[in-house]
C-alpha cells in the first residue's frame, strides 16, 4: 500500500504533510473529519541512546519535526476559525506552486464531525446523478500472486454487484496475477467491463530500494507510481486495495471527483487505528504521524494534476531523505471513514458511522482479516460472505441506455447461438458446447519447477464436489505435479479453499494447480474441464486420468523413465496404463504387480468395467499384460477408451460430448486418426475406486432424450471424422454405439 507515514523508515506523503509541508503540496480528502493534532514526541524522545554514527542523523530529524510542530500550530489556530457546515468533510490534497498546506474543508470539531458522518451517510450528499450514466469509471488496483487473485474477485463482485456505469479496471500485477485475471475476465464476459493489465515488475525497481516489513510487501508501495504507470490519458481513478468491499454504488464515490477544487489533486480519509498514536504497548515507536494518518485502502486521484506539479520527484525525494535517519515502513498507508470502514484491531471505525446499513466501503486491512476484532464484525463478515459466495454468472447483466465498445468474443458467441435450432430436441446439448464458463485458474498457491531432463508428466484430471474425498489420496499416490479442474459454483468453490487449506496433505503440495470452472448449464462439461486442466499443464507430457482412479504407487517415476525408454519426444506415442476396479470402500492397496494379480485372481479387483462394458477396455489385452515384461503395441477398435500418457500439445478433447457417454472415446480415435501409436505398459497400473453413481449417468440411464442426443453426437462427430481424415477414417463410421 501507498506508504504516506508508515511505520519505520516510514516514508512519503506522511513526510510530505509532516515534515515537507513547507516545500511540497499536499490537501487531504476525508469523508471523516480532520482534526490537527500537535506532533508525539515522547516515542522518539523515549529512546535509549542511539548507535554511534547515528546521532547527527537523528538530531536533525527531531529538529525537522519540532519546525513542523510550530506550523502544525499555526494550522490549528487558522482551522479553530469557523467554517461552513456541511453533514460531511473532505481533507483534499491542494497544489498551489512551490506553497502547500492542509486545509480542512467543510469541518467542525471532532465531536461534530463525527456526528456530521454519521448523518451525511444517510443524506445524500453526494448526489450519485453528478455521474453520467454513460461515464466510465475507472478503477486501479495493485495485485500480485495467486492469494491476491483470489481475494480481489470479491472485490470485483460487489463493485458489478451495485454499479450502474461502465467500468475500467487497470490492474498493476504479476506475471501471476495477469494470467488468472486476464482468464478470469475473459471469460466472464461482463459486460460494459474494460480490463487493461500493467507489468508490476517493470516497476519493482522505482520502490525496492524502500525498506518495507508490511504484509503486502513492495506491491504496496507501487501506488505511489501510478501517475507514471497509467496511460497519460486518463486524468482521474479510484485507487482501491484487495481486501475492499463495497456496500454502495460505486459511482457515488467517484462523484466525490466532483468537490475537487482549484488545484486539489488527491482524496483520503484519516486512520481509524491508534497505531500511530504509539499508545498500544510499552515501546511501542510508531512512525510520527500527523494525528492517526491516513489509509489509503481507497484514494481518488487526479492524474493529470499530480503530473502537472511533478508528483513522482515530489515523492522520491521525500523518501530518499527520510530514509537516512528512520529505520524501515511498517505499515502502508490507506483511506475514508465511511468509504473506507477501516476493521483492524485497536480500530475506532464505530465512530465513522451511525448504523451499519450506512456504511459504503469495507476495508479488511488486518492480517486477521475475518477474524478481527470489532463489535460488528458479524454483520461486516455476512456482507463479506456474501459476495464471496455470489454467483458471478448473474454479474453478467447489460447496461442499458448507453453505446458500448463492442466485444468481438461476446459478438460472435451470440451469432453462434443465434444460428442453433431452438426446437432441435438436443438444442441444450448442443448450446453447451458453446457455453462460456467463467474460470479461475490457480485458485490456490502453485509452485513447480521443471525437471532437467525434460521428461517431467502431470496427471490431468477433473472433478465435482462429490470427488472432493480423492484428493488426499491421489496426491499421496503420486507425488509429480497435478492439473485439476474443479467444476464448482461461487459457495462451492469457498468450501473446497477451507477443505484444501485445513488439509496437511493438500497444503504440503505446492505443485498441484487447482481450476475452478464455475457451474452453468445443465450439464457436466467435462470435457471442457479436461481441457482446462490440460492446457495449464507445465510439463512435456501429461497422464490423462480420471479422479476416481487411484495410480499406483511409483507410477510417476516409472512414467517419466518409460520417455526416456520408449522415446516419446521423437515419436507419436500413447503409453496405455491398464485400468482395474474394486468394489471394496476399504482396499488393501496392492504395492506391485504381483499383489495386484493376486487379488485379481482372489477377486478382490476386477479389470475396469468388465462387468458392464467390456468394449472400453478390451483392446489392452489384459490376458497378455499379465505375463508380459516388456511394452507392447495394441491396435485402436471400437469404443476403446484407455487412460493414457501423451505429449503435451496432443489433441484436446471434443466438446460436443457432455456428462456421460462417449468423451475419453472420441479422444482416442482422435488420437488414432492422427497416428498415435497405443503401447501398453507391462508395469504399470490404477484402480477404479467405487463411488454413487453421478447425476449424469442417471440421467442417461433413465432419459431416454439424452441417450438419442447422444447418439446423434456420436454420429455427427463421425461424419466429421470422415470430412478431416478422408478415407484413413471409414473404419469409424462403422464404430458401435456406447451403451
Amino acid at each position: 500500500m501507498l506508504g504516506i507515514f508508515r511505520g519505520r523508515r516510514k516514508f512519503l506523503a506522511a513526510s510530505l504533510v509532516l515534515l515537507f509541508i513547507p516545500t511540497l503540496t499536499w490537501l487531504y480528502l476525508s469523508i471523516g473529519n480532520f482534526q490537527v493534532k500537535p506532533l508525539r514526541l515522547s516515542s522518539l524522545e523515549a529512546q535509549s541512546p542511539p548507535p554511534l554514527g547515528y546521532t547527527n542523523a537523528r538530531l536533525a530529524l527531531e529538529l525537522r519535526i519540532r519546525a513542523v510542530e510550530e506550523e502544525n500550530r499555526a494550522l490549528r489556530q487558522e482551522l479553530s476559525h469557523p467554517l461552513r457546515n456541511s453533514s460531511a468533510s473532505y481533507t483534499n490534497i491542494t497544489s498551489k506552486g512551490n506553497q502547500s498546506r492542509t486545509h480542512l474543508e467543510k469541518g467542525t470539531s471532532n465531536n461534530d464531525g463525527q456526528k456530521n458522518v454519521a448523518v451525511g451517510n444517510n443524506s445524500n450528499c453526494l448526489q450519485h446523478q453528478l455521474v453520467d450514466k454513460c461515464e466510465t469509471i475507472h478503477v486501479a488496483i495493485v495485485c500480485a500472486g495467486y492469494n491476491a487473485s483470489r481475494d480481489v474477485v470479491t472485490l470485483v463482485k460487489s463493485v458489478l454487484f451495485h454499479r450502474r456505469n461502465a467500468l475500467h479496471f487497470h490492474f498493476i500485477t504479476d506475471s501471476i496475477a495477469k494470467q488468472i485475471l486476464s482468464y478470469l475476465f475473459h471469460s466472464w464476459m461482463v459486460p460494459a467491463v474494460r480490463v487493461n493489465f500493467y507489468d508490476a515488475d517493470e516497476l519493482k525497481s522505482e520502490v525496492s530500494w524502500i525498506p518495507n516489513k508490511h504484509y503486502s510487501g513492495i506491491y504496496g508501495l507501487m501506488k505511489l507510481v501510478l501517475t507514471k504507470t497509467l496511460p497519460m490519458n486518463l486524468h482521474r481513478v479510484i485507487v482501491l486495495d484487495t481486501d475492499i468491499t463495497f456496500a454502495t454504488d460505486i459511482a457515488e464515490l467517484w462523484a466525490v471527483f466532483h468537490k475537487f477544487k482549484g488545484q486539489q489533486v488527491l482524496g483520503l480519509v484519516e486512520n481509524q487505528s491508534d497505531w500511530y498514536l504509539g499508545n498500544l504497548w510499552k515501546n511501542h515507536r510508531p512512525w510520527p504521524a500527523l494525528g492517526r494518518g491516513f489509509n489509503t485502502g481507497v484514494i481518488l486521484l487526479l492524474l493529470d494534476r499530480l503530473r502537472k506539479v511533478r508528483w513522482e520527484q515530489m515523492w522520491r525525494l521525500t523518501a530518499e531523505r527520510e530514509l537516512m535517519s528512520m529505520l524501515s515502513t511498517s505499515l502502508a498507508d490507506q483511506l475514508p471513514c465511511y468509504w473506507n470502514v477501516q476493521l483492524s484491531d485497536h480500530t475506532r471505525s464505530e465512530k465513522c458511522y451511525k448504523d451499519v446499513s450506512d456504511l459504503k466501503v469495507i476495508h479488511w486491512n488486518s492480517p486477521k482479516k475475518l477474524r478481527v476484532k470489532n463489535k460488528h464484525v458479524e454483520f461486516f463478515r455476512n456482507l463479506y460472505l456474501t459476495f464471496l459466495e455470489y454467483d458471478g454468472n448473474l454479474l453478467r447483466r447489460e447496461l442499458f441506455g448507453c453505446p458500448s465498445e463492442a466485444d468481438p468474443n461476446s459478438e460472435n458467441l451470440q451469432k453462434t447461438l443465434s444460428e442453433l435450432d431452438e426446437d432441435d430436441p438436443c438444442y441444450e446439448f448442443r448450446r453447451e458446447r458453446f457455453t462460456v464458463h467463467r474460470t479461475h485458474l490457480y485458485f490456490l498457491h502453485y509452485e513447480y519447477e521443471s525437471s532437467s531432463d525434460q521428461s517431467d508428466v502431470t496427471l490431468v484430471a477433473q472433478l465435482s464436489m462429490d470427488r472432493l474425498q480423492m484428493l488426499e489420496a491421489i496426491c499421496k499416490h503420486w507425488e509429480g505435479p497435478i492439473s485439476l479442474a474443479l467444476y464448482l459454483s461461487d459457495a462451492e468453490a469457498q468450501q473446497f479453499l477451507r477443505y484444501a487449506q485445513g488439509s496437511e496433505v493438500l497444503m504440503g503440495r505446492g505443485n498441484v494447480g487447482y481450476h475452478v470452472v464455475y457451474k452453468e448449464g445443465q450439464f457436466y462439461p467435462v470435457n471442457l474441464l479436461r481441457n482446462v486442466a490440460m492446457q495449464q499443464v507445465n510439463t512435456n507430457y501429461m497422464f490423462l486420468s480420471d479422479i476416481d482412479f487411484l495410480p499406483m504407487y511409483g507410477l510417476y517415476e516409472y512414467l517419466r523413465k518409460s520417455v526416456v525408454l520408449l522415446d516419446m519426444a521423437n515419436n507419436k506415442k500413447a503409453l496405455v496404463v491398464p485400468a482395474f476396479e474394486t468394489l471394496r470402500y476399504r482396499l488393501s492397496f496392492p504395492k506391485s504387480k504381483a499383489e495386484l494379480l493376486s487379488q485379481l485372481d482372489m477377486g478382490t479387483l476386477f479389470t475396469f468395467r468388465y462387468h458392464v462394458w467390456t468394449k472400453g477396455h478390451a483392446p489392452t489385452n489384459f490376458a497378455k499384460w499379465r505375463t508380459a515384461t516388456t511394452p507392447y503395441k495394441v491396435l485402436w477398435e471400437a469404443d476403446f477408451e484407455p487412460y493414457v500418457m501423451v505429449k503435451k500439445d496432443s489433441p484436446e478433447y471434443d466438446r460436443r460430448f457432455v456428462g456421460f457417454g462417449w468423451n475419453k472415446v472420441a479422444h482416442i480415435m482422435e488420437l488414432d486418426a492422427q497416428e498415435y501409436e497405443f503401447v501398453v505398459l507391462p508395469n504399470a497400473y490404477m484402480i477404479h475406486m467405487p463411488h454413487a453413481p453421478s447425476f449424469d449417468i442417471t440421467k442417461f440411464r433413465s432419459n431416454k432424450q439424452y441417450r438419442v442426443c447422444l447418439k446423434t453426437l456420436k454420429e455427427e462427430f463421425q461424419q466429421n471424422m470422415s470430412r478431416r481424415f478422408g478415407f484413413a477414417a471409414l473404419k469409424y463410421m462403422t464404430a458401435e454405439n456406447n451403451s
